[in-house]
């Protein structure tokens, strides 16, 4: 497998993992909760996924081929309002996602050498794929934190509960250790 379809195998499994972690939060919380605003300057869990939204059907749709900023995107729009329902959110949330993943699995190796634009600034397909890595495990990280802090302690623990690092690492390291004896 040549250097650039290991790459994009690896942004594709980044993307879903994140994909994940994101409904594993919200799947934890209310529609109500979901709306909540930690305070004046911060954006509700349903702002961050409604600004995600945004992003992700401006900069994958046309990804090669158009401005990364599209003209019909209302970035101001994106941080007001909320969704109707549970369902619409999700509705937008996969909306998104798909729009990324349907770009993502058509590129092509040759593809990563190319140059795209965002806001009229060049960028290689690359930067541009990092670029949004970093974007949505940023918001990504928002949603969890946001999540934890309207649970408190009736959050079900997303990654390595406190305490049991050693009892995580041992479990993971048999669990592989079995796989490679079959």
């Amino acid at each position: 497998m040549g250097i650039e379809k290991e790459y994009l195998r690896c942004v594709l499994k980044t993307f879903h993992s994140m994909k994940k972690l994101g409904e594993d939060a919200m799947d934890q919380l209310s529609y109500e909760e979901l709306h909540i605003y930690p305070n004046e300057e911060s954006n509700s869990i349903a702002v961050i996924i409604k600004h995600m939204w945004g992003n992700m059907l401006s900069r994958w749709t046309d990804f090669l081929t158009t401005d990364g900023e599209k003209s019909t995107r209302n970035r101001d729009d994106e941080f007001t309002g909320e969704f109707p329902s549970k369902t619409a959110l999700y509705e937008a949330w996969n909306q998104g996602w798909e729009v990324l993943f349907t770009t993502l699995t058509s590129l092509q190796e040759k593809d990563l050498e190319k140059t795209i634009y965002i806001r009229g600034e060049a960028h290689s397909v690359i930067e541009a794929i990092e670029r949004q890595i970093s974007h949505y495990s940023y918001h990504i990280g928002q949603i969890v934190y946001v999540g934890k802090l309207h649970k408190s302690e009736k959050w079900k623990c997303l990654s390595v509960p406190r305490g049991k690092s050693i009892e995580y690492t041992e479990k993971l390291m048999s669990k592989h250790k079995n796989l490679e004896n079959k």
